[in-house]
């Protein structure tokens, strides 16, 4: 893919001092990394410019990682930052306004672990403010009205393993790691450092700020699709309108991190059911449902034994793979018996379209489904230009999941 040929600017210039400063107090895991950081630091100073709000999730295996340093980082160089640490969904809410600050959120294990409590209210601002146009509805018992809450912001989570599925398939990934013998980094004293950091923010959002009806009529050539592209498009964008050679890091960012994102998401929970029964099936053209929970069942590495105190059963197995309108019947075997099971033929579609690495064993005479093209932005997201005063302002969605139920809404069925 081509990328804008442009000299390096200003721009270029503070990228590469971000980049400086940046890996002079942290060791991150790629260069790629690095520079994904750089650009996401950069975008959080023209949010009203984005149609979409990407996450930075920096997550680590365990502890000693760096996470709360780098945290530390982009807390002093990001536009606005908010630390939602102790304080109440209220003020989170409220603090959105069209400039929105930069929500930064440490040991994100109090908002999506087991133990989130009363977090539900951030929960679900986190899941939703990606998109534009995705508010909060709340009635004011005093005015009588119901109150639409902006939720659109940037928002940094750090924590220790995986945020869930809503947080990462909006977000780019930074897996951290503990550092080996003999890579050492500065260490970093707030009062020392800090102002350093807080002046580079400043000339960052100079730069960009004035440069907005640019930022937000851009439409860069993207190396991704579909969610992925929303993701990455402001970073992107900011890469291009520095020039330099950032045009080229920030599409080879963006490809090698998603890559590897893939390469570590076992994907959701029907997702890894849908590819267990492909290893089930193997070349069978039917299988029971006895025979199917059976296999299902006796994969100790599976989360399929322990679904349940008895593990997966007909009636759970019924309800997942319905969600694909896959689902059982009478079916006859070649020894003249009659069951209740599945049949391969009617799994092929679903795994075409969620298990990409299937084997094309689908039915002699179906064809796949071609991809859909990808609208321009503009045209995708129905929006207008910033005019500098006010975001633009589409319906809301009313279907959103805010995230606090186990699974989100059913979508309306469809004939097979």
């Amino acid at each position: 893919m081509t990328t804008p040929a442009q000299q390096p600017s200003d721009g270029a210039v503070l990228l590469d001092e971000l980049h400086a400063t940046l890996t002079k107090f942290v060791i991150l895991p790629s260069p790629q990394a690095i520079d994904a950081v750089v650009l996401w630091i950069a975008a959080t100073h023209a949010q009203p410019a984005w149609a979409h709000a990407p996450r930075l999730v920096i997550r680590a295996p365990e502890k000693r990682c760096g996470k709360s340093r780098l945290l530390d980082i982009v807390e002093g160089t990001c536009h606005e930052p908010f630390l939602t640490v102790n304080a109440s969904p209220s003020a989170v809410y409220r603090s959105i306004s069209d400039d929105p600050p930069t929500m930064l959120v440490d040991e994100a294990d109090t908002i999506f672990g087991p133990d989130a409590g009363t977090n539900e209210e951030v929960r679900g601002l986190l899941n939703a403010g990606h998109q534009r146009n995705r508010p909060a509805k709340r009635y004011d018992a005093a005015s009588g009205r119901v109150e639409s809450i902006p939720t659109f912001a940037m928002a940094a989570l750090a924590g220790i393993g995986a945020m869930p599925d809503t947080i990462e398939d909006r977000a780019v990934i930074v897996r951290m790691r503990r550092r080996a013998p003999g890579e050492t980094v500065a260490p970093y004293r707030h009062r020392r450092d800090r102002p350093h950091l807080t002046a580079l923010a400043k000339r960052l959002a100079a730069w960009l700020r004035a440069s907005m009806p640019d930022l937000e009529r851009a439409e860069p050539d993207m190396p991704l699709e579909d969610r992925a592209a929303d993701t990455w498009e402001p970073l992107i964008i900011v890469a291009d309108h520095a020039g330099g050679d950032w045009p080229t890091r920030a599409r080879n960012a963006a490809v090698d991190l998603l890559a590897e994102a893939a390469d570590n998401d076992q994907g959701s929970l029907r997702t890894r059911l849908l590819v267990d029964c492909r290893t089930a099936f193997g070349d069978h053209p039917t299988l029971s449902t006895t025979e199917l929970l059976r296999q299902l069942n006796s994969d100790p590495e599976a989360p399929w034994p322990t679904y349940g105190k008895t593990g997966l059963n007909a009636a759970k197995l019924s309800k997942l793979l319905a969600e694909f309108d896959i689902r059982s019947a009478n079916v006859r075997f070649p020894d003249g018996t009659q069951a209740k099971g599945y049949q391969r033929a009617h799994f092929f579609d679903a795994w075409t379209r969620y298990c990409p690495d299937a084997p094309h064993d689908r039915p002699e005479g179906v064809p796949s489904q071609p991809s859909q093209a990808s609208h321009r932005r503009s045209e995708r997201d129905g929006l207008t230009l910033w005019d500098g005063i006010s975001r633009p302002n589409d319906e809301p969605d009313p279907d959103l999941w805010d995230g606090t139920s186990p699974v989100p809404p059913a979508p309306v069925a469809v004939p097979a």
